[in-house]
């Protein structure tokens, strides 16, 4: 059966909870709709109102068909605005029983007795938001037996009714959260409304994520239900009513226990970094199928439970959610946040320097100290290797090879005075292989990272240069050190003249994934996606299909363009083979030992240098090197070296897969 027809009938009872639902809203019972045609006739001579019922929200399953945005019931309890309109006080005292009974505070429901605008109503969210036509709901997620006592007595609580209403929530299964991934959802702004004229105030819309992303399509279309009131704006009657249309489910790429086990490992490892003396506080993990571009996992810690959004969030869960002293755990450091890629680009780096007239044949110096000019370029363990092949340099990470095979390009092209048009094989290699731009994902937010090639240096001095040459000229006066501030006076200088210029050293530190250039955990993923792939370059993709949860119709997604990276196919089978020693004899062997040979493992280490802090620890791979199925990049801020931490991430990711079959 499918896993809509395995859902079906559930979806079949929350379809019915909405209709139901809406006709105790209008109050059905006072009109039979057998004479709906008749009072539409006779509508002109009525005062009416029409009244939007949501229709039910789709799903979001993984590609299992496991819920990872569903809902669930929740027992409401409402008052008809007749009774607040009739006696305020009497209205606000029968509040104080109910709350009574419920075993609420009383302050937490006298406010809904008043809209949000009216005089003398509280501050929202205390106040009712929502439509003057309807029942105004008291109180959401209370005991049914406590809800159905106030019902027994209508002469004690007049007005007084219970229902069941969906209710948004994100069941975490195999204990995957994907926050970050799956969004929120939040009542519908003025914003909101001017842009989209389907939507009514009462709406509750995407806000991140998958929820975002496919709002329209979750949403579905609302009901309308026109209705007859009085001079009060009280509801009398029913004239007309049309059904809701549910939201289509959206099947997604994603694997539970995949995200659930990234989510896992990355908490480990952060831990145990953090035991080492590193501060670890932040990271990602991303695991996709190199073949298609699907998305298996999308993991970014810190995180929060997505059920904070449930039935509407405290400001104090609020704040805690956006402070960045609490590490901001709604932002996706797998999508949003760019970090130096350091020797994980050595791939491209090899790649540009082919395109440079370099041979795969050939060997290359490794000494532990490249110069250029009066500054000191060294290897990480200051140690020579003599000459070696360019695998040699990716497997044991030399970048003095890389430093001179970016030198010597600068220098043809020109140094430091090369126009801002000339070609530059490494920064063309690396965008042609997907970084320096949005990889295209179907998420609302992304981070492009950086290709800090000439032109976007002549870019930043443009918006810059006022500041510098203000600096050049009067210095940095609050600045207290008498070092620092000529220091910093004479880089004003010279950024002022020839703040444009790619220098050397930029060339240099580019070759390596470090100075100013930026990646995405996602970008990395998709470039080693594409060199495990034979050189296509893939648009990486969550949702996979959309499904009609009545009809059980299909509608496939657009898999996104692609197209092919910059490379040989001799090239892409050499770095193939080079970063598969990666594994069994160069930086990543000991995060890798014993792992089972019928999954051998590819990928390359990076240990990413930052101002200010602590090193990041990078570990981008895929699997089976002989026949690749998952690409896992991994990265940990302040995590230490790649090899420590993310590497032992991607292990337990990629044992995962591999029981996967």
């Amino acid at each position: 059966m499918s896993v809509v027809g395995r859902r079906g009938r559930v979806t079949a009872v929350l379809v019915a909870v909405v209709v139901a639902f809406a006709g105790l809203v209008v109050r059905l019972g006072e009109v039979q709709l057998a004479q709906a045609d008749d009072l539409a006739a006779r509508a002109v001579a009525l005062d009416t109102r029409t009244v939007l019922v949501p229709a039910l929200r789709g799903r979001i399953l993984d590609a299992h068909g496991r819920e990872l945005a569903g809902h669930r019931t929740s027992t409401v309890v409402t008052l008809e605005r007749r009774v607040v309109a009739d006696d305020r006080d009497a209205a606000q005292a029968e509040v104080r029983e109910v709350a009574r009974v419920l075993g609420r505070p009383p302050e937490d429901l006298l406010g809904r007795l008043w809209l949000c605008g009216e005089d003398g109503a509280p501050a929202a969210p205390a106040c009712w938001a929502g439509s003057a036509q309807v029942p105004v709901p008291l109180a959401a997620d209370v005991d049914p037996a406590r809800a159905l006592s106030l019902v027994e007595r209508p002469d004690r609580f007049p007005g007084v009714a219970v229902s069941s209403v969906p209710v948004r929530t994100y069941p975490r299964p195999a204990g995957a959260q994907a926050a970050q991934v799956l969004g929120y959802l939040g009542r519908a702004t003025a914003e909101d409304l001017a842009a989209d004229p389907t939507l009514h105030p009462d709406d509750l819309v995407g806000r991140a994520g998958l929820e975002q992303q496919y709002d329209r399509e979750l949403r579905g279309t609302p009901g309308r239900t026109v209705v007859s009131v009085d001079a009060r704006g009280l509801v009398t009657g029913v004239v007309s009513r049309v059904d809701p249309v549910p939201g289509r489910d959206l099947v997604t790429s994603l694997d539970a226990t995949v995200q659930a086990r990234a989510e896992k490992a990355l908490a480990t490892e952060m831990r145990r970094a953090r035991g080492r003396g590193w501060p670890a506080d932040s990271g990602a993990v991303v695991v996709l199928d190199p073949r298609s571009g699907a998305v298996a996992a999308l993991a970014s810690l810190p995180t929060y439970d997505p059920n904070v959004w449930t039935g509407g969030i405290s400001s104090a869960d609020y704040r805690r959610l956006t402070d960045p002293a609490a590490g901001t755990p709604m932002l996706s450091r797998a999508t949003d946040v760019g970090f130096a890629p350091a020797s994980t680009m050595k791939p491209a780096s090899v790649a540009a320097a082919v395109r440079d007239g370099r041979s795969l044949r050939a060997t290359y110096d490794c000494p532990a100290v490249y110069r250029i000019g009066n500054r000191d370029f060294k290897n990480v363990d200051s140690a020579p290797r003599g000459r070696i092949s360019l695998a040699t340099a990716v497997e044991i990470s030399c970048d003095t090879v890389f430093y001179r095979l970016a030198h010597d390009a600068w220098l043809r092209q020109g140094g430091p005075d090369a126009p801002v048009t000339t070609p530059d094989p490494f920064a063309s290699t690396a965008q042609g292989l997907g970084l320096g731009r949005a990889t295209g994902v179907d998420l609302p937010s992304e981070s492009a990272g950086r290709v800090p090639d000439r032109t976007w240096r002549r870019a930043q001095w443009e918006q810059q240069k006022d500041e510098l040459c203000r600096r050049a000229r009067t210095g940095y006066p609050e600045v207290a050190d008498r070092e620092r501030r000529r220091f910093l006076t004479e880089v004003a200088r010279e950024n002022c003249a020839t703040g444009w210029q790619l220098r050397a050293g930029d060339a240099a530190n580019f070759a390596i994934g470090q100075g100013d250039v930026l990646a995405t955990p996602l970008q990395m993923a998709v470039v080693y996606g594409a060199i495990a792939d034979g050189g296509t370059v893939r648009t990486p993709r969550v949702g996979a299909t959309l499904v009609d949860p009545v009809s059980g119709e299909r509608t496939a997604l657009d898999p996104g363009p692609t197209h092919r990276a910059p490379m040989s196919a001799a090239t892409d089978r050499y770095l193939r083979s080079a970063l598969r020693r990666v594994v069994t004899s160069g930086t990543a062997a000991a995060a890798f030992a014993g792992m089972p040979a019928d999954w051998p493992v590819a990928g390359k280490t990076g240990t990413g240098e930052v101002v200010g802090k602590r090193d990041t620890s990078w570990f981008v791979s895929y699997a089976p090197a002989t026949r690749p199925r998952w690409v896992v990049a991994a990265v940990v801020a302040q995590g230490g070296s790649g090899g420590s931490t993310a590497a032992p991430v991607t292990r337990a990711v990629h044992l995962t897969l591999r029981g996967l079959g």
